[in-house]
């Protein structure tokens, strides 16, 4: 706050934002990455980005090729369009990589995650959790008097919007996937 109480950059039509408007912003991106299938592959991926300060903020891992021992990594992060070139350039000269997709600029993509949801509630949370569950679309894997396990998948923003919905209702734990990602078409 200044001296007169107007938070810099409050606003982008203030006359007082001083933000720099030509200034680079964050993206979040999505890239697949094609990894041969050995030990050590996935810690010299992770190391590329903690060892340059960079976020992961969602990373799923599975083979995909069983016979040419080749495995898939999909990673969330956000940088400017500088850093995320970079990461790019950096994962595309490691010697275990295969490829690297970013499917956020190649163009539309499919990305879902799945999430386990356990609710305790009693009486009229329960039945509330129940109709909220319904309208997103989310099964029941388990159930007891106390409890229920719900089951999600959907894009992350659906899976924060079911979780905000529940936590007033009993919401005790969450397990999520993280994201998984196609892109579309041929």
């Amino acid at each position: 706050m200044n001296a007169l109480n107007i938070k810099k950059g409050s606003s982008s039509h203030s006359a007082y934002d001083l933000r720099d408007p030509n200034g680079e912003v964050i993206e979040s991106h999505t890239l697949a990455v094609v990894v041969a299938n050995e030990s050590g592959v996935l810690a010299r991926v992770i190391g590329l980005f903690s060892g340059r300060g960079y976020n992961i903020e969602s990373l799923t891992v599975a083979e995909v090729d069983h016979l040419g021992h080749l495995s898939r990594i999909t990673v969330v992060t956000r940088g400017t369009p500088q850093v995320i070139a970079q990461i790019k350039a950096q994962l595309e000269r490691m010697v275990p990589v295969h490829e690297v997709h970013d499917l956020t600029a190649e163009g539309p993509s499919v990305q879902r995650e799945l999430a386990l949801f356990k609710v305790a509630g009693r009486g009229e949370a329960r039945i509330e959790a129940l109709s909220l569950a319904e309208i997103f679309r989310a099964n029941v894997v388990d159930s007891s008097l106390e409890s229920f396990v719900f089951e999600l998948t959907g894009t992350s923003e659906k899976i924060d919007a079911f979780a905000e919905l529940m936590r007033p209702l009993g919401l005790r734990e969450i397990a999520r996937t993280g994201v998984a990602a196609l892109s579309r078409g041929a």
